[in-house]
């Protein structure tokens, strides 16, 4: 007898990082109803899917209650604004979906006795006192300042989970995502790849701020959403880190995407962002040990991947 294929459910499938894991997933043989409410999706990152049979789309906001009739057997939760721009434009959605939202996919996942995946953040270390981070830290945040109303979202997503753990047994897992960048990023999203590249390609000053010091470590794409699939197929559920420790100044990676795009653009200087993180690098020692993962893409060939794509959008 022929084995039923796994159902996922992925909210803000229609997003930069929910659109790459469904392709990963539906390559690897699963049915994918994605949600999204194109807030900060877009039809764009999923229109190749139109016709597949077995990608399922459904146009909803997550913090309402989600119905489905058909068995699932994962809950991947990604939706969530996931730039400065976008969770200052939409704070109090940014807050909802972190609360609400992870509220009714725990609650579907309960339903489902599904496995559940929150996509959780580096940004809920704050501007870090420790350096690099481990998943042990307990982060030191603004939760008043203009960030606060995404990083203590995910903060409360966390609690939430573990909560759903404890008390309802729902097998869960906690991914914290540091800087990715690939194709599908939106041009104006107000992230730093995105940012330097549109510049970089119309040969605009690129806008460095402070004195470029603070630093970022950058993992492509597709080696994130490996790492996150072997996490949710692991049996670890303690949140873990995945992204790149490759660690390098705002400075030396603007300086990177002019190379990368040929550019004439010249680089200027503005204030430094309320509560903007000095250092941002993970520890990935547990995603190494635990899920035998590493990042493989080199900076040179996820950049060139990305500003090929960027090409045809500015």
């Amino acid at each position: 007898m022929k084995k039923p294929q796994p159902t996922s459910v992925v909210t803000g499938a229609a997003g930069f990082l929910g659109s790459h894991l469904t392709d990963l997933l539906l390559a690897r043989g699963y049915k994918v109803i994605g949600i999204d409410n194109f807030v900060t999706g877009t039809v764009d990152n999923i229109s190749h899917l139109g016709g597949h049979p077995r990608f399922k789309f459904i146009q909803q906001d997550v913090s309402e209650f989600i119905f489905l009739n058909e068995p699932v057997d994962y809950v991947w939760h990604f939706a969530s604004p996931a730039s400065p721009v976008d969770y200052l434009e939409l704070p109090i959605q940014t807050l909802k979906v972190g609360s609400l939202g992870t509220h009714k996919a725990l609650g579907l996942a309960r339903h489902k006795q599904a496995r559940f995946l929150l996509a959780s953040t580096s940004e809920i270390y704050g501007d870090p006192l420790v350096h690099p981070q481990t998943e042990d830290y307990w982060g030191n945040v603004n939760p008043i300042g203009p960030r606060g109303c995404y990083d203590e979202a995910k903060r409360f997503a966390e609690a939430m989970t573990m909560a759903y753990h404890r008390e309802h047994k729902v097998e869960t897992r906690i991914v914290r995502i540091f800087n990715t960048y690939g194709p599908r990023m939106r041009l104006h999203d107000g992230r730093v790849v995105p940012s330097f590249i549109s510049q970089a390609l119309k040969h605009k000053p690129v806008t460095v701020f402070g004195k470029g010091r603070q630093t970022r470590s950058f993992c492509y794409v597709s080696d994130l959403i490996e790492g996150i699939y072997r996490l949710m197929m692991s049996r670890y559920g303690s949140p873990m880190n995945i992204g790149n420790p490759s660690e390098m100044t705002v400075l030396e990676f603007a300086r990177e995407i002019i190379r990368a795009t040929n550019s004439r653009s010249r680089i200027i200087f503005k204030p430094l962002p309320q509560d903007d993180p000095r250092q941002r690098r993970p520890d990935i020692t547990r995603a190494r040990k635990i899920l035998r993962w590493d990042p493989k893409v080199r900076l040179t060939e996820g950049l060139a991947r990305t500003v090929e794509y960027f090409r045809g959008k500015v």
